[in-house]
């Protein structure tokens, strides 16, 4: 039996209804796909790309190109392709929610999502700071945040700080939260029995023997002495600007980076397009775009659904992994 997954597109102004129009262009084999998302946007976006869709009722089967069955989100207004418009924000954290709580209720395995507008969002009189922080707000956990390719996986100990207030969030309960969710993860939703990660310094150098600050020696290295302890195979704190070299990226399952700009960087500049954005620590898998809405590019059938299409394969793959491994 296939997966059931959840597909959000996201903002209605930006790439994400088109995106999922070109998704649905060839029959799935891996999983089948619920819509929740206005009807309306999306024929809009299959008549300016040219291509076929038929919306269904969720219990329909979907089997020819351009099906989609759909749980229908009504935007409050008309959305125009590269016009985000806040009166549609609450639509856009319904379609969000309501995927999210279906996955809760056992009716939906994954969630993939589109990209969303944060601004838009916020001035739409909803506090919305990320759809990591939304879904797992719902569930009532912590998550770790992090993006794959088929080069690295690199998950992120802090997310989106100024940089001036990393160091004071790296402590050792953030860290050892992020290490346990990451280890987890890999064994549960990736099937990996022995996972190797990876973490970084978080000073150039990993410190240099405290010559270069000293949350390395007084923080770090215990920890993750405490951990090896208990089983898990971790390597480091390893210098940031060595850590990502081929040779030492094939002896890893994952790396764990201290901050958004010490690992991101490299994941995209290895491959931007089969980038995807995972959140761990849900009680089900969810996997996004690792793109913003691009609405200069909306509704002109240039946008590239290759990430997209990278999310949702590794959503059924990761939805098939829980189901053997829980």
């Amino acid at each position: 039996m296939l997966p059931e997954l959840a597909l959000v597109p996201g903002e209605p102004a930006g790439i994400g209804p088109e995106l999922c129009i070109r998704l649905i262009q060839q029959p799935r084999t891996d999983c089948r796909l619920l819509a929740f998302a206005d009807p309306v946007t999306l024929r809009a976006a299959a008549t300016a790309l040219s291509l076929p869709l038929q919306l269904l009722p969720e219990e329909a089967h979907a089997c020819r190109p351009g099906d989609l069955r759909l749980r229908a989100i009504p935007n409050a207004t008309t959305s125009q392709f590269g016009m985000a418009d806040p009166r549609n924000a609450s639509a856009v954290i319904d379609a969000l929610l309501g995927a999210g709580q279906a996955c809760l209720d056992g009716s939906l395995e994954g969630v993939v999502t589109g990209p969303v507008h944060k601004a838009v969002i916020n001035e739409g009189g909803i506090a919305y700071s990320g759809t990591t922080e939304l879904l797992a707000d719902q569930a009532g956990v912590r998550v770790v945040m992090m993006l794959a390719n088929p080069i690295v996986r690199v998950a992120l100990a802090t997310t989106h700080l100024p940089l001036r207030a990393v160091a004071d969030a790296i402590t050792a309960d953030t860290l050892e939260h992020a290490l346990r969710t990451l280890h987890a993860a890999l064994l549960l939703e990736f099937g990996i029995a022995r996972p190797r990660i990876a973490v970084l310094g978080l000073n150039p150098h990993a410190g240099e023997d405290g010559h270069l600050g000293r949350e390395e020696l007084d923080l770090m290295i215990p920890l993750l002495q405490r951990l090896r302890g208990e089983g898990m195979e971790l390597i480091g704190p390893l210098p940031a600007d060595t850590a990502f070299l081929p040779a030492k990226l094939a002896g890893f399952d994952s790396v764990l980076a201290m901050y958004h700009d010490q690992g991101l960087p490299v994941l995209k500049y290895s491959g931007f397009e089969q980038a995807v954005n995972l959140t761990l620590g849900l009680p089900y898998p969810r996997v996004a775009v690792d793109h913003g809405t691009a609405l200069d590019l909306a509704g002109r059938g240039i946008a590239d659904p290759s990430s997209l299409q990278a999310a949702t394969t590794l959503c059924a793959q990761l939805a098939r992994q829980r189901r053997l491994t829980t």
